[in-house]
């Protein structure tokens, strides 16, 4: 058979995998926090017709190797860590990150990441994600004048009377005796690669052996960006982007199917040499 035949095969299950990934892409665009993704295409290994010759002194150049490519395969499918957009909510307990980092949420036994920051307090007063995941965050100290390195449930009682939480990530509250009470600090987690990263559904990513170990940060310090409250951080995708990618994506598969259609007619023509 024509290499040219599987080369447009190879081609054709590629766009369909550029075509998946774009679909996510706009099915999240107004997904909070959402980090779109891109299709990286590589060369299949090459069939060599005749190798690289040197010169010969005073008689003949060197020539150039003769290949013919096999086709394509794909490279990578990447997590595009930008920044999005912040949309102000007016709402205290909606948070977005102006920076680096994620915030750490707990099922209480395994350690999640996310960019999406509208929380909401428990019937008990905990810091919660929409799925009842714990925001993790440093505690306060005894005195209630600062916060401790122990990471843990931040917990705000039904009677307070009012919320606030600053670019530092330092949720403070006033009780009812109004008093500003120290509730504790949002933590973020920095990691190596955060590309990494593994996503899992609902908005959370998990470490991978390549995203590297997550260190916990207090908003601001170690390379984490800051908090930013009564805002939520937008889908970074941008859709006149992904059109003109869908665009190229459907001409690259109908270019591969002529491909295989025109190598077929020569086939064919092959065969009628018999009649």
């Amino acid at each position: 058979m024509l290499r040219s035949m599987y080369s447009g095969i190879g081609g054709m299950k590629n766009f369909q995998t550029k075509l998946d990934v774009i679909g996510n892409n706009i099915a999240n665009v107004n997904t909070y926090g959402f980090k779109k993704g891109r299709t990286i295409f590589k060369d299949l290994v090459s069939q060599e017709i005749s190798g690289a010759s040197a010169p010969v002194a005073g008689a003949v150049g060197g020539t150039n190797p003769k290949q013919v490519g096999l086709g394509s395969t794909l490279g990578a499918i990447d997590t595009v860590q930008t920044q999005g957009s912040l949309q102000t909510t007016g709402r205290t307990l909606d948070l977005a990150i102006s920076g680096d980092g994620f915030f750490i949420v707990r099922d209480g036994t395994n350690d999640y990441l996310t960019r999406a920051g509208n929380f909401y307090l428990d019937k008990n007063g905990n810091l919660v994600n929409e799925d009842g995941l714990y925001v993790r965050g440093f505690q306060p100290n005894t005195s209630n004048d600062g916060v401790t390195t122990t990471i843990g449930n931040i917990n705000i009682p039904s009677s307070a009377k009012s919320i606030s939480i600053g670019a530092d990530g330092v949720v403070t509250y006033v009780n009812g005796n109004d008093n500003l009470i120290i509730a504790g600090q949002i933590a973020l987690a920095k990691l190596p690669n955060p590309e990494g990263l593994e996503k899992v559904g609902n908005n959370l990513y998990q470490v991978t052996t390549n995203s590297g170990n997550m260190n916990s940060n207090a908003p601001g310090t170690g390379g984490a960006g800051k908090i930013v409250s009564g805002a939520l951080e937008m889908s970074n995708v941008d859709l006149s982007e992904e059109f003109t990618e869908m665009i190229v994506a459907q001409r690259g598969f109908q270019a591969n199917s002529r491909i295989i259609t025109t190598s077929d007619q020569i086939l064919e023509e092959l065969v009628n040499l018999k009649r």
